[in-house]
């Protein structure tokens, strides 16, 4: 295992989930700061500023995870790897997967909710 940089470094294992919260505690923190301070129209729905950069900061995040477990996962497919390493890198793979699909989750809400009711 060489490093940080390595797929088959072991704290692959929880950095999906890691920054999954990162993410939901920025999104949640934010939303809440916004609303107090410059909260949008309920008129306008769920097609406000507010809703957008939720929208872009979720779709960041998912392409950021999904990068990551596709990279771990075609590590974990290197034949010539011990097979501790291509089992972290697997598991690693799923944990990113798990976490993209809860970003995806608590992102759908934004398509169809205004921020602050």
């Amino acid at each position: 295992m060489n490093g940080l940089r390595s797929p088959y470094h072991p704290l692959h294992i929880v950095l999906g989930l890691l920054i999954w919260s990162l993410w939901f505690v920025a999104i949640y923190g934010g939303l809440s700061v916004a609303c107090a301070v410059a909260p949008p129209t309920p008129q306008q729905g769920p097609w406000n500023w507010l809703n957008a950069l939720l929208g872009l900061s979720a779709v960041a995040t998912l392409i950021l995870l999904g990068a990551l477990a596709r990279w771990s996962w075609r590590a974990g497919l290197r034949m010539h790897r011990q097979p501790r390493e291509c089992f972290v890198a697997r598991l690693a793979a799923s944990t990113h997967a798990v976490a993209a699909l809860a970003t995806l989750f608590i992102a759908l809400p934004i398509l169809r909710l205004p921020p602050c009711l």
